[in-house]
C-alpha cells in the first residue's frame, strides 16, 4: 500500500530515499536553493517548494499526508553550536513547521505520525527545556509520542548518533508490540532515559517507549567505501602526507605503526582538531583505525573535512575523503546524483539523514502502525 508523506527541511531527500518507493511524497521543502537542486535533480521538482518554511501555507500542501517529517537545523541545539537553542534562528524553525501541523489539524488534515530528527544536544540543550518543549508542542496538537538514539554505525561504517522522535496521533491505536513499558537498548540511550526523567510529570504520560528490533549485523566496511581513483579530489603529494603525519601525537603515531604492521590494507580517518598542550594552543591531526568514520560534519572550515590515510604496509597515502565517498557513508546508492562542487556535496551529506535508519524505522514503527491503523483494502471490504 503507498503512504504518503511532507518532507520539510528536506535537503537532499534523503529522508524520502530511506522511505522508499512504497511511499508518495506529496510536498518536499528547503531554503537552500543549491540543496533543491541537488533534490531536483534526483527527485525531480514538481512536489517541490524552495523557500522559508514561514512562508509555506496549508495551500501549498496538496492531500493528505499520513506522515510528516521534519530535520530541523541542528546549529543552535549542537553541543558545537550557538547555545541558542529552540530561540536561535536555525533551530527555531521548529515552531512555524509545528505552526504548519496546527494548520493541518484545525482543516482535518493532521498526519498520522509526525517525525523529527536532530542531533543528541537535543536531549540536554537549556538543561532539558528545549526537550520538553518540543515533547509539549507535540501533546498540544494532540499526539503521544517517543524517542529513539540510532547510530548510524549500525548500518553503515560512520558513527552518527542521532535523536529521532517519532509521534502518532492520540486517535490513533498503536499495536501493542510496536511500544514497551521500559526503555531498551540500544535505542534509549542512558541520555535519553535522563531526558525522560526531567520531563514534567504532565509530558510524561503521553510518552511512548517505541520499541524496534536490532538491525542484522553490519556487512558494509570503511575499505568498502574509499575509492582508488576519486574524482572530486586528489591524493596528496608524499609531502603532504609527511606534512600531515608530524601533525600527529604520539598515540596518533602509535596508531599509523600498528596499521603498517598489520600485512593487509588498512583505512584510517582523521580530524584536525586544536587542542592545549603546555598551555599552547596545537592543531592535532587525529586519526582512528576502528573500521568507522568519524560524524560527517559540514565544511564550514578545512578543519571540518574529514581526511583518510590508507596504510598498505610501507606504503602511506592521504587525501581528503571524496564526496561520493561521503555519500556512501550516508548509506546513498553510487546512482544518486551529488553537485558538482566538492563543498557543497559535502554540506549536503554531511547535513544529511542516514538513510538505512530511517529505512529500519519505517519498517519497524511508521508501517506497522499505519498498517495498523488503515488496513489493506480487501481487509477493508471483508
Amino acid at each position: 500500500m503507498t503512504r504518503t508523506f511532507y518532507e520539510f527541511f528536506a535537503g537532499g531527500g534523503m529522508a524520502r530515499a530511506g522511505l522508499g518507493s512504497d511511499w508518495t511524497c506529496l510536498l518536499a521543502n528547503d531554503f537552500d536553493p543549491k540543496k533543491g537542486a541537488t533534490y531536483a535533480s534526483n527527485w525531480g521538482s514538481d512536489h517541490l517548494v524552495v523557500d522559508d518554511i514561514r512562508n509555506i501555507a496549508p495551500e501549498d500542501m496538496p492531500g493528505r499526508a499520513d506522515l510528516i517529517w521534519g530535520s530541523f537545523p541542528c546549529q543552535d541545539l549542537s553541543l558545537a553550536g550557538s547555545g541558542a537553542g529552540l530561540g536561535g534562528k536555525r533551530s527555531g524553525t521548529f515552531y512555524p513547521f509545528i505552526s504548519l501541523i496546527q494548520a493541518l489539524r484545525d482543516e482535518g488534515r493532521a498526519p498520522a505520525i509526525i517525525a523529527l530528527e536532530n542531533v543528541l544536544g537535543t536531549l540536554t540543550s537549556h538543561k532539558g527545556q528545549d526537550f520538553a518543549a518540543i515533547c509539549e508542542a507535540l501533546r498540544n496538537l494532540g499526539y503521544r509520542y517517543g524517542a529513539l538514539v540510532a547510530d548510524a554505525a549500525l548500518f553503515v561504517p560512520q558513527s552518527r548518533p542521532r535523536l529521532f522522535l517519532v509521534a502518532v496521533r492520540q486517535d490513533i491505536a498503536i499495536p501493542a508490540d510496536q511500544t514497551g513499558s521500559a526503555p531498551t537498548l540500544p535505542w534509549h540511550t542512558k541520555g535519553l532515559q535522563n531526558a525522560y526523567d526531567r520531563l514534567p510529570r504532565k509530558l510524561q504520560k503521553d510518552w511512548l517507549w517505541w520499541q524496534m528490533p536490532r538491525p542484522s549485523p553490519r556487512t558494509l566496511d570503511l575499505v568498502d567505501v574509499i575509492e582508488d581513483a576519486p574524482t572530486s579530489c586528489k591524493w596528496h603529494s608524499k609531502a603532504e602526507t609527511t606534512a600531515l603525519l608530524s601533525m600527529m601525537s604520539e598515540v596518533n603515531l602509535a596508531k599509523v605503526e600498528t596499521a603498517r604492521q598489520a600485512k593487509t590494507r588498512m583505512v584510517g580517518t582523521i580530524y584536525k582538531r586544536t587542542r592545549v598542550e603546555h598551555g599552547i594552543k596545537v592543531q592535532r591531526a587525529e586519526i582512528r583505525f576502528d573500521d568507522i568514520a568519524g560524524c560527517l560534519r559540514t565544511p564550514a572550515g578545512g578543519s571540518s573535512r574529514q581526511l583518510i590515510m590508507v596504510v598498505e604496509g610501507n606504503s602511506i597515502r592521504s587525501r581528503l575523503m571524496s564526496t561520493r565517498e561521503t555519500a556512501r557513508l550516508m548509506g546513498l546508492p553510487d546512482s544518486y546524483k551529488l553537485p558538482e562542487r566538492y563543498n557543497e556535496a559535502y554540506h549536503l551529506t554531511g547535513d544529511g539523514i542516514a538513510v538505512p535508519v530511517v529505512r529500519h524505522i519505517a519498517r519497524h514503527i511508521f508501517q506497522p502502525v499505519l498498517a495498523a491503523h488503515q488496513p489493506a483494502p480487501e481487509q477493508a471490504q471483508a
